[in-house]
């Protein structure tokens, strides 16, 4: 089952981090020295990912000049002769005609921006993944699902999930746990369900934001009932294909933070930032100093 395409739905607000997202897209708030976006590019791109599809809305122009040379800077960098600049912007450069963008003129909620971009993705299994939620881990989480993917029929759809406290799990999506697959931590999902009410949760396990959809959820979502909030659910679609497909759940390695948040996205700068040598050391002093006021 080959995955070459994937989705990025970034037409969001953001509202939970206002007022850094009144005239910035949250998809472009950085962690560390990269923006959210360019994380889960980099993530799509270690997977294997050939075209990126991006689902934008209002205010969302800059992350499309992210993605784009601007060529007044490379001149700058290299008159200045700043080669390790010039060669961190060529890394990030996806290859010309690999980026797609499309508008959700509504905020309707994540099945409709994945019905956004039907027309690009067209009939092959596709990855969707949600530029909020970042994964810590090396092979990253979408890499591990599509090699669990490999591993199983070709109309299998598959979902990213990890353990949340039982107390919480009304705030989630949940996925019923079936019969265990052999390779890996995979299973059969035996049931969804949007926010279900306290003590309803059919397990902790909660569908984070990395799927792998087969084309046919299009047509579920063309027609789709706005369900949880007004907006149409995602969660509902898969309800619904998973009456003709199969769904599997990945419990994923490696450590997910919910940047949409301000605590979990405080959070993840310290973690990125503790995960790499070159700032390391200075983070841990910087720290110390802090904790010894």
């Amino acid at each position: 089952m080959k995955i070459r395409k994937a989705v990025f739905p970034v037409a969001g607000l953001g509202t939970r981090v206002l007022p850094a997202t009144k005239a910035m897209p949250k998809e472009m708030l950085t962690i560390v020295d990269r923006p959210l976006i360019q994380y889960v590019v980099d993530e799509a791109s270690e997977a294997g990912i050939e075209h990126f599809i991006f689902v934008t809305g209002r205010n969302k122009g800059v992350i499309e000049d992210h993605f784009d040379r601007m060529y007044e800077l490379d001149a700058t960098l290299q008159a200045r002769g700043k080669k390790a600049e010039m060669e961190i912007l060529a890394r990030d450069q996806p290859k010309a005609g690999a980026v797609s963008f499309t508008r959700q003129q509504a905020p309707l909620g994540l099945g409709h921006a994945v019905w956004c971009a039907r027309d690009i993705v067209g009939d092959e299994p596709f990855a969707v993944v949600l530029p909020d939620e970042l994964v810590l881990n090396t092979p990253g989480c979408l890499r591990q699902m599509i090699e669990a993917a490999n591993k199983l029929g070709d109309k299998s759809n598959l979902i990213a999930v990890e353990e949340v406290p039982g107390h919480l799990t009304h705030q989630y999506g949940i996925c019923g746990v079936g019969k265990r697959h052999q390779h890996g931590k995979v299973f059969e999902v035996d049931g969804m369900v949007e926010k279900p009410p306290k003590g309803t949760a059919p397990s902790n396990l909660s569908i984070t934001g990395r799927y792998i959809l087969q084309p046919e959820i299009f047509k579920i979502l063309e027609t789709q009932e706005r369900g949880t909030g007004g907006e149409i659910q995602l969660t509902d679609a898969m309800i619904g294909l998973s009456k003709t497909q199969s769904f599997y759940g990945v419990e994923f390695e490696g450590e997910r933070h919910d940047c949409g948040s301000k605590a979990g996205f405080l959070r993840a700068n310290i973690a990125f930032g503790m995960a790499r040598a070159d700032l390391r050391d200075g983070l841990r002093a910087e720290m110390k100093k802090y904790l010894e006021k």
